[in-house]
């Protein structure tokens, strides 16, 4: 009788001790499936990133070369590309002066401004620079 107790009690060890290894294994897994979702979230983000940045470099070069004539302020809507993108163009005349202290016309402030839907929510990014346009 003494015998039974003690083989039904080890084998009910034996049974506790697997169910909490494969608790232990099934929390793990869920660890790492997290982990895998959170990389893949950021490497999505960072792909949307350096796809705006490379657009607004674009914009920056095209407006610098004067490909784009430039007025105070545009919007223009980018289709096919981002949702819901939207490029937004400031110009702002700069007063400086010159070593001899004359002003220096022509001089610019300018600022790419483009407003997505990142995973259904907003996202903006912004880039400014100045531009001294060719006299033709």
């Amino acid at each position: 009788m003494m015998l039974r107790r003690r083989r039904s009690s080890l084998r009910a060890m034996l049974l506790m001790e697997a169910m909490v290894a494969v608790a232990i294994f099934v929390l793990a897994i869920l660890g790492i499936g997290k982990a895998i979702e959170q990389v893949m979230v950021a490497q999505v983000m960072k792909d949307e990133t350096e796809k705006v940045q490379r657009f607004l470099d674009s914009k920056m070069s095209e407006v610098q070369a004067g490909a784009v004539p430039l007025q105070d302020s545009t919007v223009e809507e980018i289709k096919d590309w981002l949702p819901g993108a939207k490029l937004k163009t400031t110009r702002k005349p700069l007063k400086r002066l010159n070593e001899k202290e004359q002003e220096l016309f022509g001089l610019f402030h300018v600022t790419l401004e483009l407003t997505w839907l990142s995973d259904g929510q907003p996202a903006t990014r912004s880039l400014s620079f100045y531009i001294f346009p060719r006299q033709r």
